[in-house]
């Protein structure tokens, strides 16, 4: 199982305050886990006989749930504060505090009821929230909101705010500590996809480079016949149809994907950002988009030109998602609309985002390299669906990592032309586009087809420090 395809597993504070009724706690933490067990998520949770109904009041009982995190914070990806009652603020600070966990953190306070507002069943969580709230400000704790105010364990509201919090938790768990393929060097005529390792490295994001020679060297090195480029090819073959593509051409893309594989594997690394204008075509005879794509496809981003940020943005979204990203150029206008736009790459989009798709030739490469040498694009049409974008980029003068997201949808209007394109429709893009423009940011954005700029926004400005701007409708 991947870890994308693990259970996710959270820590659960249950906050206590005396003076309220505090059976409460005892209803509440078993709701909570309840509801928790049937989204599949694992709690990790002081038992009842650990404390009074497992919930938090003391100091001592903040020790003891510390620990307890303590014990699981290699598995625990965040942590649920929940407030039957009022709470005791401090012992849910101090229990954060102790627990010495950096992961994402969501206060939930559980709605009274008008009927029942007596001494015995009269909860205040409206009010305990603000301190709980306040209390882990004063500490530094970062944390995380649901759309209510008040919510239910068990309401509708309650179930997608959980959802949403463990994409958030996915996306922060998936970004901290990311490795990063740099394969290749930056193609001289794209300054801008110049980035700061040293700025990424500051983030908790490490990138790994190899020198395409050595990429070239390794293949020259592989037999045909070896088992690694035999099972890429055929892989390749069954991903996309590959009718009109030369053997020759298939082989040596597959001996770049088994290459490629190994280091990745050797080397630990999640994503990659690959090499391409025009150095495979003129020294090796083929375009990496196939290998590429099938990577994107699998959840393994890969971005071309070597934009490493691109590629962050893109794995961002598809942790968020759960689906592939892509890479996309801001390439057109579509006629006179003002909020349409063509999105385009020549192409190595997963086959995700396409209604159909076929291998073919890269039309733009082969007027200067010849059109046997750019076998491996992939063409088709992006299919309608929602879509969200993300840039990532970092400003070195600034000393900061700055991104925007937002959220669209590709069309379906009628688009004539090669590679991988899609018309998107997108509110206020003028506006958007204005601020891309002003603010410097590079011509790529990664997309990915659902709406996740909620998520991203979230897990990128409350907890991995980026200075982000949302662009709404």
């Amino acid at each position: 199982m991947s870890d994308q395809q693990k259970r996710p597993k959270l820590g659960l504070i249950i906050g206590n305050r005396g003076f309220f009724p505090d059976h409460l706690c005892a209803t509440g933490r078993e709701d909570m886990l309840r509801v928790m067990k049937e989204a599949g998520i694992d709690a990790v949770a002081l038992s009842t006989d650990e404390s009074k109904f497992g919930a938090v009041e003391t100091f001592q009982e903040a020790k003891r749930c510390a620990e307890l995190f303590k014990k699981h914070r290699e598995e625990i990806e965040g942590v649920i504060v929940s407030l039957p009652n009022f709470g005791d603020e401090r012992a849910i600070a101090d229990t954060m505090r102790l627990s010495g966990l950096n992961v994402p953190v969501l206060v939930q306070a559980t709605p009274d009821t008008p009927s029942k507002m007596s001494i015995r069943d009269r909860r205040d969580s409206f009010c305990g929230k603000m301190s709980a709230c306040n209390n882990l400000m004063q500490y530094g704790i970062p944390y995380s909101l649901t759309t209510l105010h008040t919510e239910a364990p068990d309401s509708e509201e309650f179930k997608r705010d959980l959802a949403w919090f463990v994409s958030v938790c996915r996306v922060v768990r998936g970004l901290r500590g990311l490795r990063v393929g740099a394969i290749g060097a930056r193609p001289a005529a794209f300054n801008t996809v110049r980035y700061s390792e040293k700025l990424l490295e500051a983030h908790g994001i490490s990138v790994v480079t190899i020198d395409l020679s050595e990429i070239l060297g390794r293949i020259h090195n592989m037999n045909a016949d070896d088992a690694a480029p035999q099972r890429k090819l055929a892989d390749i073959k069954k991903y996309v149809s590959t009718d009109d593509v030369p053997e020759s051409s298939l082989i040596k893309m597959a001996k770049l994907g088994a290459v490629i594989d190994g280091w990745m594997q050797d080397q630990e690394l999640a994503i990659s950002a690959v090499q391409c204008w025009t150095a495979l075509e003129e020294y090796f005879g083929v375009v990496p988009c196939t290998v590429m794509s099938m990577m994107s496809n699998n959840l393994m981003s890969s971005a071309c030109e070597v934009d490493i940020v691109g590629v962050v943005g893109m794995q961002a979204l598809a942790l968020a998602s759960q689906t592939p990203s892509a890479l996309l150029d801001w390439n057109n206008n579509y006629g006179d609309d003002p909020n349409k736009a063509v999105c385009f790459h020549c192409s190595n989009l997963p086959k995700h985002f396409f209604a159909e798709v076929k291998m073919e030739y890269q039309e733009i490469i082969a007027g200067t390299v010849g059109k046997l040498n750019t076998f491996g694009t992939l063409y088709g049409r992006v299919k309608p669906a929602p879509m969200s974008y993300l840039r990532l980029s970092t400003r070195d003068r600034e000393g900061k990592l700055r991104a925007y997201v937002g959220d669209g949808h590709f069309t379906g209007d009628p688009l004539e032309t090669f590679g991988g394109a899609g018309v998107v429709e997108i509110p206020r893009l003028q506006d958007l586009l204005h601020y891309i423009c002003e603010q410097g940011f590079e011509h790529h954005t990664a997309a990915n087809l659902t709406h996740s700029a909620a998520i991203a926004h979230e897990a990128g400005t409350r907890y991995l420090g980026w200075e982000m701007y949302w662009h709404k409708g």
